[in-house]
């Protein structure tokens, strides 16, 4: 996983165009002290905030961001904005764009971040899944302003794995209602409630509209704490991006796309 001397992240394994640019960060590379050690890219959970802006200036540069990401207050809603027509930060938990130049971010520390592009390379989305997003249909929101699913490849990205989402009954149910193969997702635990597999239930969204190439999914940001922020595990903690982009034909050049 190490890209840099300093700042690490996870590119993507997925056949999208070479003009798709996308990662994930770890915890690693940044200033930010304990509990938000070290590459915090969250201004709301408590970090001082020049450590965050200077996470960020790394961020940009080590990765050659065109530009400063599109962040988003994410309040596990389904509200997906077109990144490249916001102003300041909108309430939203996806961003979508068919412009070049345009950086689409997501944070997280156990909820899923899932990307897509479409084959063709002209649009790309980045979401924010937990399972409250999930359930009430965020990643059907991102798909409506996408078009054409069947053109759409996905990638899941960090979050936490089934072995430690613990949930109730009653997020099984609501899951289960609005379909039956939900059940398969959710496993009984001695506790006498439910393990959630986050991964599989957003692969049975996506493969409800359509979305049957799906890449990522083999992490597991609660067990995996050298790598990963986790909200479950660790209470007060940071938040790593997930990012998408399109680059222009000029900035495509020399890159290396493998």
């Amino acid at each position: 996983m190490p890209i840099s001397q300093r700042l690490d992240w996870i590119t993507p394994d997925w056949p999208a165009p070479p003009r798709v640019r996308a990662c994930s960060t770890s915890r690693s590379g940044g200033v930010s002290g304990p509990p938000f050690d070290s590459l915090n890219l969250a201004g709301h959970v408590g970090d001082d905030t020049e450590k965050v802006a200077e996470n960020r200036a790394r961020l940009k540069q080590v990765l050659d961001l065109p530009v400063e990401p599109v962040w988003l207050k994410q309040v596990h809603g389904t509200s997906v904005v077109d990144a490249a027509g916001v102003n300041g930060i909108p309430e939203a938990d996806g961003s979508y764009s068919r412009k070049t130049g345009v950086v689409c971010a997501v944070l997280t520390a156990d909820c899923l971040p899932l990307l897509l592009c479409d084959e063709q390379g002209s649009r790309v989305a980045a979401v924010h899944a937990g399972w409250r997003g999930l359930a009430a249909g965020v990643i059907e929101a991102a798909l409506s302003k996408m078009g054409a699913p069947g053109e759409m490849l996905a990638w899941l990205g960090p979050a936490i794995g089934p072995q430690h989402f613990e949930v109730g009954l009653d997020v099984r149910e609501l899951f289960v209602a609005h379909d039956g193969a939900a059940q398969y997702a959710f496993q009984p635990n001695p506790a006498g409630r439910w393990l959630a597999d986050l991964y599989q239930l957003a692969r049975q969204r996506l493969n409800a509209q359509g979305v049957t190439r799906i890449y990522g999914g083999e992490w597991c940001t609660y067990s995996e704490s050298q790598h990963f922020y986790s909200y479950r595990r660790d209470g007060m903690t940071g938040r790593m991006a997930t990012l998408i982009w399109l680059e222009t034909g000029e900035r495509e050049k020399g890159k290396d796309t493998s």
